[in-house]
């Protein structure tokens, strides 16, 4: 799962071998463990160093700092499902996150021989993590997501192992196709679904959320598609409308609850009700920040289509998810949906937060 890009692709930066430099996290030199040049370190130093450079070579093939936009997935469908988030819901989030990370490496086993010609500085071209390993990673990662998945339940694995297929298929066959930011909008909208799956048994209530959610990605997606060469108007131009459109929808239109549900939901909260003022200026107001946080770089990268800002669109395409996520959790009206929007809300400072003290603000999240 860019899966919004979620697997959305890394590029060099603009001046060769100084860029890809620039793209290699603390810690990580482009050889592991080679010598400096100096005298050597203490023993314990010395031995410290490899292993440093190994984490920071499987930091920037699985690209941690973007795992902060999975959560808010599972919480938005558990919201819509119109549940409170629970037990089932965490096994959800961590299904998530290990199909999300299976992407990631399958991501760049597949795309290793492109990667060598076009971005020699990452992981697996430039030797510091070898093609066996990041296959043997995303097997293993499908299996732990699969595995949680089920221990949700059953209607949580009905839509893990689809989900799960979708990535696979993404990354080795329909990435560079045209039906690649479709099959990428409909991992983004079954992950939303597996925490509506996984919380309130059911998906049904969950679909215009998870549908919202598929047309951002498939903005973000289709914008990202150029983003090395740059040149394309259309994309950000449709992205942008795209923005618009699903902002105006999220701060009028909320899921109507299932029969059951609405009968728990506090008054006012359920289909054609009109929400309380304070969850209605919360989810308008996070509907703004979505806005804000992917427009300005789309209407940038429609004005001027250079890969630099195209790649700034694709990155605030993937940043607006958070906020994103946090309106569609607020718009639903379920009983605790304040709470839940606000939780994912807070994702979005705790990824920066998590990138600056990890010294992993040079590992791109697309």
């Amino acid at each position: 799962m860019s899966r919004a890009a979620a697997a959305a692709r890394d590029t060099p930066g603009p001046s060769g071998a100084s860029a890809a430099a620039s793209r290699t996290p603390a810690g990580a030199s482009g050889v592991p463990g080679a010598a400096s040049g100096t005298t050597g370190p203490p023993l314990a130093t010395a031995e410290a160093s490899p292993r440093s450079a190994r984490l920071g070579a499987w930091a920037e093939l699985l690209r941690l700092p973007a795992l902060f936009t999975v959560p808010g997935d599972a919480l938005a469908g558990a919201a819509a499902a119109g549940a409170r988030p629970g037990p089932r819901t965490l096994l959800a989030i961590g299904s998530s996150l290990c199909l999300y990370e299976a992407g990631m490496a399958l991501n760049d086993w597949a795309d290793r021989a492109e990667d060598a010609a076009e971005r020699p500085h990452r992981p697996l071209p430039s030797g510091r993590i070898r093609p066996a390993a990041a296959l043997t990673a995303a097997g293993v990662l499908t299996g732990a997501g699969l595995a949680l998945a089920a221990g949700a339940g059953r209607p949580a694995l009905a839509v893990a192992a689809p989900l799960a297929a979708t990535v696979w298929a993404y990354d080795l066959a329909l990435k560079h196709t045209p039906a690649g930011p479709a099959a990428m909008a409909a991992a983004r909208g079954l992950d939303l679904l597996l925490g509506a799956a996984a919380t309130g048994g059911g998906t049904r209530a969950a679909l215009p959320s998870a549908a919202l959610l598929g047309s951002h990605t498939l903005a973000v997606t289709a914008v990202s598609r150029r983003e090395t060469t740059g040149g394309s108007v259309r994309a950000p131009l449709a992205a942008l409308a795209t923005t618009g459109a699903l902002t105006g929808l999220v701060a009028r239109r909320r899921t109507r609850l299932p029969a059951g549900r609405r009968a728990a939901a506090a008054p006012g909260l359920s289909g054609s009700t009109p929400a309380p003022t304070a969850t209605a200026a919360l989810t308008a107001a996070l509907g703004a920040v979505y806005a804000a946080t992917a427009a300005r770089p789309y209407f940038h990268a429609a004005l001027n289509p250079s890969p630099p800002l195209t790649q700034r669109a694709v990155g605030g395409g993937i940043r607006a998810t958070v906020p994103f996520q946090a309106a569609l959790a607020a718009r639903s009206g379920a009983s605790g949906a304040v709470a839940t929007s606000l939780l994912v809300a807070a994702l979005a400072p705790a990824g920066r937060l998590f990138a600056r003290r990890s010294a992993m603000r040079k590992v791109s999240i697309t």
